[in-house]
């Protein structure tokens, strides 16, 4: 022990101050862990990348930094030797996660499969959203949906359990929505394969939409390039008040910037104006940013986006972004290539339209704008929702003016239709009274998706080419974009203003200033709107939409309703399987050799070579032709062979080209040794009959199932189930060969990838 006794006073005090250093020493950032998100509980947010990268950063430029600098150079890959020139240099980023929508995740999956990976770098998920088309009202366009675009929602659901990303089932919600609830959090960076990403910048995050070649790079571990943005701030001061709402906002802003004014910029809101907004109404004006060109827009951490991470029990992750604030705000003196100045206490509730979004008419003006350019004054549909508008808030002050005209004994004069923006908003405006309150004067709930706002929509009350008016509180209104008829004049105002129009059911009203005659022939006015920022008695979850990537993803690997593409009769060698001669020359190009794959073999159904029926389409062709039909639509398939299948030549393509064609497995009485090995290599199954006579209760026209690969252990057999097309279904035992090494091929998806992943690890 340390003996105090006769030591100076000088150096018993050198002592305590060097205590005292020694316990207020602050722990490192990152020493806490906060996951991502409650859906990912192993993925931790990073900021402590954020603070190391800033250090140097700023030790660089020796200048103060706006927020979007802070958090783009907080991910650079190399912040040491990365050139930072605003407007000029492109910067390498690792964003925290992908977000893929269901139209656009299709093919940037197929990419992601070629990457050889068996996970994504970082986490992702995909969201049905797209494909959902209004028509006639939420559960039953939704399950129109799930019957129409089946093939494309199994295939999501297959690919994103076995690559282990999040997936959000049709009727979840729209994508910008489900990303704020769950996945969203203050100085995070995210891509995602759709414009209106941005939407997360109401939480703090720098949220980039991309395309599908973007995103799968970062899925497979490589870093994003982005031109270094400008950066250009709005500051607000005063006070929303009134029917001005979070819309007016970016509406106003749009009318400034124009459509492409904030193209190569980041838009970065500051002022104590910013206090006036709910954390919903932050990410309303992001959203609708893309519409202004801008790489982003984001707003700094403030005590809204606390109440809304606790009201989406997401606590943890508020109080970790407190103690990180002074990273998620803008520094004292940062400088912006331009600088906007919105007074929010004199904002004007504004109409932006037709055909553009970023023609800006404050209210006051606007009856007199429709009359002077002879736009038809009949509005003829009212459209409220979408992923721009549709939070809590947004349909509680919608409903407290249908309810006031209700009072009046009033319906909507034109057509209405909602759209709850995610299953969460949904049950709670149900069981909270807002939808009956909207269903009650007339208006028509649609499904928790895009619909209307991205053209999915089976308008029927007017004809192509006939001259109409429609307003919404979407953020899109080009030319023919929601309803695809081109004479369709699209306005675009906040939810308020639409809501209150469908009662008067003309262009021309301005609920501010005009009157309604109720039922009892007296003339009102509305109230201003009101609502909740958010519920009060929390959100209702609603029903449990999401599908979380198995614990044990060898389990998504067990295949269901394959096609057999051919049902090989007789004798089928190497060259059957893959033709020598002339073919030769493209042993070097799989793409062009795979043209000839079981060109050769004789279909057991009709006698004839290379004609096979494709499944889905009911259509003859080609073998290759038909398996790479399959393969592009994520669909797996299997060949069925009979004895010493594979024999003669040891060529290695034999196993290549059904690997590379998209086939999971070949079933025979029996394989040739090397080509059994071959396919093994190849990551494809390699499995026979246990009774040989069950070959001929294989039908060319079955589908079938593959079970057992959850077990898949050496000695271990599997059961094919036949379904014929009759209806009735058969199973048969299976046996293979694998040994431990071999099944981990298999896995891995071929022995090279299996090597290179062992690679990896050294």
């Amino acid at each position: 022990m340390f003996n105090l006794a006769g030591k100076t006073t000088t150096a018993w005090r050198s002592l305590q101050r060097l205590a005292a250093g020694m316990a207020t020493v602050a722990e490192p950032i990152g020493a806490t862990k906060v996951p991502m998100s409650l859906l990912e509980p192993k993925a931790y947010i990073n900021y402590q990348r954020i603070e190391d990268n800033l250090v140097i950063i700023r030790d660089r430029l020796k200048r103060p930094l706006t927020l979007s600098e802070k958090i783009l150079y907080g991910h650079l890959d190399d912040p040491a030797n990365q050139d930072i020139v605003r407007g000029t240099s492109y910067l390498k980023l690792r964003p925290d996660r992908v977000a893929c929508q269901d139209a656009t995740a299709q093919m940037a999956i197929l990419q992601f499969m070629s990457a050889g990976m068996d996970t994504a770098a970082v986490p992702t998920t995909v969201h049905c959203d797209h494909l959902i088309e209004a028509q006639i009202g939420g559960a039953k366009d939704l399950e129109r949906a799930k019957n129409i675009n089946k093939e494309v929602y199994d295939f999501l659901a297959t690919a994103t359990a076995k690559y282990g990303l999040g997936f959000w089932k049709p009727g979840s919600g729209i994508i910008h929505q489900i990303i704020l609830e769950n996945y969203a959090f203050p100085g995070g960076l995210m891509i995602g394969t759709d414009s209106h990403t941005p939407n997360a910048g109401g939480l703090g995050m720098i949220a980039c939409g991309v395309g599908g070649a973007d995103a799968v790079d970062v899925m497979a571990g490589l870093p994003w390039e982005l031109k270094c943005p400008k950066v250009i701030g709005v500051n607000l001061t005063g006070k929303l008040n009134g029917w001005t709402a979070p819309k007016d906002v970016i509406l106003k802003v749009a009318g400034i910037l124009t459509v492409k004014g904030g193209t190569g910029a980041i838009v970065e809101y500051t002022g104590p104006g910013v206090e006036s907004l709910s954390c919903t109404g932050m990410a309303t004006i992001c959203n609708m940013g893309a519409e202004i060109g801008a790489t982003t827009s984001l707003f700094p951490f403030n005590h809204r986006m606390t109440d809304y991470l606790k009201a989406t029990k997401r606590d943890s992750i508020a109080e970790y972004a407190k103690r990180f604030q002074h990273n998620l705000k803008a520094d004292e003196g940062a400088d912006y290539d331009q600088v906007i100045n919105i007074n929010l206490s004199e904002l004007e509730p504004h109409i932006n339209g037709p055909f553009t979004p970023d023609l800006a008419t404050p209210l006051s003006k606007f009856k007199e704008a429709v009359e002077q350019n002879n736009w038809p004054t009949e509005l003829k549909v009212g459209l409220i929702g979408s992923c721009t508008n549709s939070s809590y808030e947004d349909m509680s002050r919608a409903a407290s003016i249908a309810r006031e005209a209700h009072e009046h004994g009033l319906s909507t004069k034109s057509k209405f239709t909602i759209t709850p923006g995610s299953e969460q908003v949904r049950a709670t405006i149900a069981r909270d009274g807002q939808i009956a309150a909207l269903e009650e004067v007339g208006g028509l709930v649609l499904a928790n998706a895009c619909g209307p706002c991205i053209g999915q929509w089976d308008r029927r009350d007017v004809k192509k080419g006939e001259s109409n008016s429609i307003i919404t509180s979407y953020n899109r209104n080009f030319t023919g974009r929601n309803d695809a008829n081109p004479a369709t004049h699209a306005f675009v105002a906040s939810p308020d203003l639409v809501t209150a129009m469908v009662f008067a059911g003309d262009l021309r009203f301005n609920p501010v200033t005009d009157t309604l005659i109720g039922a009892d022939g007296k003339p009102f006015k509305f109230s201003d709107p009101s609502g909740n920022e958010l519920p009060p008695r929390g959100y209702d979850p609603g029903e449990n939409t999401f599908q979380a990537p198995p614990a044990d993803r060898a389990s998504v690997q067990t295949p269901t309703d394959l096609p057999i593409l051919i049902k090989a009769q007789g004798k089928c060698t190497t060259d059957h399987i893959s033709a020598g001669g002339p073919w030769l020359k493209y042993r070097g190009h799989l793409e062009n050799i795979s043209q000839n794959c079981l060109i050769g073999a004789i279909n057991a159904e009709n006698g004839e070579a290379n004609k096979v029926k494709n499944q889905i389409t009911g259509e003859y062709a080609g073998v290759p032709a038909t398996a790479a039909y399959y393969r592009d639509r994520g669909i797996k398939w299997v060949v069925v062979g009979d004895h010493n299948y594979g024999e003669g030549s040891s060529r290695e393509h034999a196993a290549l080209e059904p690997r590379f064609l998209g086939g999971l497995a070949i079933i025979t009485r029996s394989f040739a040794r090397i080509h059994e090995t071959n396919l093994k290599k190849q990551g494809m199954l390699a499995l026979t009959f246990v009774n040989p006579d069950d070959y001929d209760k294989v039908r060319p026209t079955d589908k079938v199932d593959v079970l057992g690969l959850e077990s898949f252990a050496p000695g271990k057999n599997f059961t094919l189930v036949l379904k014929h097309d009759d209806g009735s279904k058969e199973e048969i035992a299976l046996a293979h060969s694998f040994n431990e090494g071999q099944i981990e091929w298999f896995k891995a998806g071929s022995a090279l990838n299996l090597m290179a992943k062992n690679a990896q690890k050294q």
